[in-house]
């Protein structure tokens, strides 16, 4: 019985958790969808409009740098409109 215990320990110790190359392709995958998640690509290298996020399996995650237009200033005071007519009361 000792030996049976034992054994079924043995078994549960070293199937528990992910083998090595297991653990490699998930982050291998956890990378790449990180990747795909800010929009880039993994490639063997970038482009001068893009920069490296993170590595991929073998080359970087190139992201595009997007343009960020400037932020108008909008006027904080509004005028009044001084022509306006007001309409006679008409039923239709």
């Amino acid at each position: 019985m000792k030996i049976l215990c034992i054994f079924l320990t043995f078994v549960f110790t070293v199937s528990c958790g992910l083998s090595v190359p297991q653990q490699a392709a998930n982050n291998v995958a956890a990378r790449k969808r990180e990747c795909r998640l800010v929009r880039g690509a993994c490639k063997p290298e970038c482009n001068s409009w893009e920069y490296t996020f993170t590595q991929c399996d073998v080359g970087p995650c190139c992201v595009v740098r997007e343009y960020n237009r400037p932020v108008a200033i909008k006027p904080t005071q509004t005028t009044a409109n001084t022509n306006s007519k007001t309409l006679p009361n008409t039923t239709l």
